[in-house]
């Protein structure tokens, strides 16, 4: 057995004192709260003893009463602790300079970037240990460079932005046969490109984003418009699935929105634009229960495949750009905040569960479905969501600041706090390991039986250095000001720096993902993933910045904490679905998309034009040749001239406006019948 006290922020932390069971009879690593020992009360012969000796002699006495008081003040903690108290002692101090960690965050991400440039650089895999690297096809993605560069941009690191930036001009080229994943490549790739070009205005980062954009969009030509989940990236070919029944994952086909759209706005291609809405159209005509989808969808069909419902792998970020979309045009498509609220219902009314016994709320998953059996193990990917019901809560605003908005309720306010509570929970799987490292996964207990809150299965006890944590403490330090945030994402630095850190033998470091978080020394994997680099480190980097850089009520930042600025819609590039009605449900209309949107506690004004008619569909897109393409072939982007958009067909009251204004007499009273033939004719015309 071993113990080891676990601290908090001094800001209401509730860690206790936590132990792991170590037992050859037991399969897993058991983790609970040590229960309190009762002392017997001294009495009889030792009592006696005692009160001697305190008579005759006077400094023992003050020994021994100053003994029995600390004695005293540490059982009440004790109890404090055993009765659910918000009682604790931090572990990192509470004066740390946040200056001082933002930089110490900055010099891990060099020393670990140095070595990677020194013995893998270009290399799309690196080991760090054996101190190689490797490509996951003949010629490099980039997957650590371009993943990676927007983070040396925030940190001002303006040799080694020079560096990687110089790799990109000149090696990168994306013609060449291999078949890549849609989803890892927009998120990583095409992400890390748009923010470079962003935060840099160098038109070379977005001529790659949109050549490596030209090439993965053939995935999406299928008959629903779903993607495939591979392309091979010379022929511009879709590949389906080889597993899962040649199904894609649900969260990868809805993850490619916010990189498809800001690439649509930054060349004013529509055709970006139109990929990556109708992937939304299509999923939400299958109308999922209280908005909880399974995680496989057939792109043949368009149709859901299977039952199980979970937001960690392959559902996760599903949820996370229904709300993100809807902030990325500044919450102008009030769309994707109706289909973001009805999962946040469908999550606290099916998902959400409370461990014993300490009452830690986390996030289950539904194997066979809504109504089939609930299990209570949730992957460390879930933590985004603590984050997520933050920001949507808030749209970006300080918590201080929704507070004060008209439409703030109730029912925001409980989302925050969820948020909050389920960020918690998060930093426990961190802070209650021996490591203070959290594992890929844990079981969390429902029985109160039991005095430990999660257990860990011998094959989850790896950590990949995942940023889904550091994420959401990242949000909530910027909504609210706690200080308890900074402090639990440095506790979890220090642990990275404790146990993930290897060094060879000329003293050069390097960080590693590790197999087993549950026993120290922990296992090495010899292996780095792109977001240490790009979104653990970065998102810490963030939570100890001072100066709001990046901030959320002006940018989004995508599921692979790539930052894109918010936009406005415009007359070409703005909703162009509408949500189907329900066969079970009675018909529900949308008001116009104008002025104040009719969301609580949601809208900002949107530009008049948004009320203009949706874009018809052309005669090449009902033969099935993709709007925006000449022959086939993807168009070169003049951004210095983008497209424009096709006319937008004008109301039949507009058309009817128009023809008065060139003919007065129609608007004469004498001429009433003859009027109402005329404009009849004409609206007839129009309508043909």
């Amino acid at each position: 057995m071993f113990s080891r006290e676990k601290d908090g922020s001094g800001s209401g932390n509730d860690s206790k004192y936590w132990k792991a069971r170590k037992s050859p009879s037991l399969q897993l690593p058991l983790y609970y709260k040590d229960k309190p020992t009762h002392t017997p009360s001294v009495g009889g012969t030792i009592g006696y003893k005692f009160r001697h000796l305190l008579r005759s002699n006077s400094k023992m006495a003050i020994f021994l009463k100053a003994f029995f008081g600390s004695l005293s003040v540490y059982f009440f903690y004790i109890y404090l602790i055993s009765s659910g108290h918000e009682f604790s002692l931090p572990k990192s101090s509470s004066k740390v300079d946040w200056k001082i960690a933002q930089q110490e965050v900055k010099d891990v991400f060099l020393e670990s970037w140095h070595t990677y440039e020194k013995y893998g650089w270009g290399y799309d895999i690196y080991h760090p240990i054996k101190q190689q690297g490797e490509n996951m096809g003949p010629k490099p993605l980039g997957w650590m460079i371009v993943d990676s560069i927007d983070t040396l941009m925030i940190m001002d690191a303006k040799d080694e932005v020079s560096r990687a930036t110089k790799w990109i001009k000149d090696d990168l080229d994306y013609k060449f046969n291999y078949n890549v994943n849609v989803f890892e490549t927009t998120i990583r790739m095409v992400g890390g490109l748009l923010s470079a070009f962003h935060l840099s205005k160098d038109d070379m980062f977005l001529d790659k984003a949109a050549d490596l954009a030209n090439a993965i969009e053939g995935a999406f030509k299928t008959r629903t418009g779903i993607p495939l989940s591979s392309v091979n990236l010379e022929s511009g070919e879709g590949v389906k699935n080889h597993v899962d029944a040649g199904a894609s994952s649900t969260a990868e086909v809805a993850t490619l929105q916010l990189e498809f759209k800001y690439l649509a706005h930054l060349t004013g291609e529509q055709l970006y634009w139109q990929r990556a809405e109708k992937v939304m159209e299509v999923l939400e005509s299958n109308k999922p229960v209280d908005g909880l989808v399974p995680i496989y969808v057939n792109p043949d069909t368009g149709k859901y495949q299977g039952r199980l419902i979970r937001l960690g792998s392959r559902g996760d970020s599903y949820y996370e750009y229904l709300l993100k979309q809807y902030l990325q045009t500044n919450q102008q498509e009030p769309i994707y905040w109706d289909l973001y609220h009805e999962s946040v219902l469908g999550v606290k009314k099916h998902l959400i569960r409370q461990s014993k016994p300490n009452g830690l709320y986390f996030i289950g998953e539904l194997e066979q479905g809504i109504g089939g059996q609930f299990s209570s193990k949730m992957d460390h990917l879930v933590c985004f969501y603590g984050g997520l019901l933050a920001l949507g809560a808030t749209n970006g605003l300080t918590l201080a600041e929704a507070r004060l908005e008209p439409n703030w309720n109730d029912e925001l306010e409980e989302d925050f706090k969820l948020g909050a509570e389920i960020t918690k929970t998060c930093y426990h799987m961190y802070s209650n390991i021996k490591t203070g490292l959290s594992p890929e996964i844990v079981v969390f207990n429902e029985d109160e039986n039991k005095d430990y809150d999660f257990s860990i299965r011998a094959a989850d006890r790896h950590n990949l250095q995942r940023p889904e944590t550091v994420e959401s403490l990242f949000i909530l330090y910027r909504l609210t000001g706690d200080e308890k945030y900074r402090i639990w994402g440095y506790d979890i630095l220090q642990s990275f720096k404790k146990y993930s850190k290897v060094k060879n033998s000329k003293g050069e470091v390097s960080y590693t993902s590790l197999d087993d978080v549950t026993i120290i020394p922990p296992r090495a994997k010899d292996n780095v993933e792109s977001f240490w680099w790009a979104e653990t480190l970065k998102y810490l980097y963030l939570l100890f910045d001072d100066t709001n850089k990046i901030p959320l009520d002006k940018y989004v930042f995508n599921t692979e904490a790539h930052p894109f600025p918010k936009f406005d819609l415009t007359d070409h590039l703005k909703t162009g679905w509408i949500r189907k009605i329900s066969g079970d449900k009675e018909p529900e209309f949308q008001p116009p998309v104008q002025g104040k949107q009719p969301v609580p506690g949601r809208a900002k004004e949107a530009p008049a034009a948004n009320a203009k008619a949706a874009i018809p569909v052309s005669e090449q897109q009902k033969a099935g040749v993709p709007v925006g393409k000449v022959g086939g072939q993807v168009p070169v982007i003049d951004k210095k001239n983008p497209p424009q958009a096709q006319p937008v067909d004008k109301s039949v009251e507009k058309e009817v406006e128009e023809q008065i204004k060139k003919n007065p007499k129609l608007a004469k009273e004498e001429n009433k019948e003859d009027t109402k033939a005329k404009l009849n004719k004409i609206i007839q015309d129009i309508q043909e």
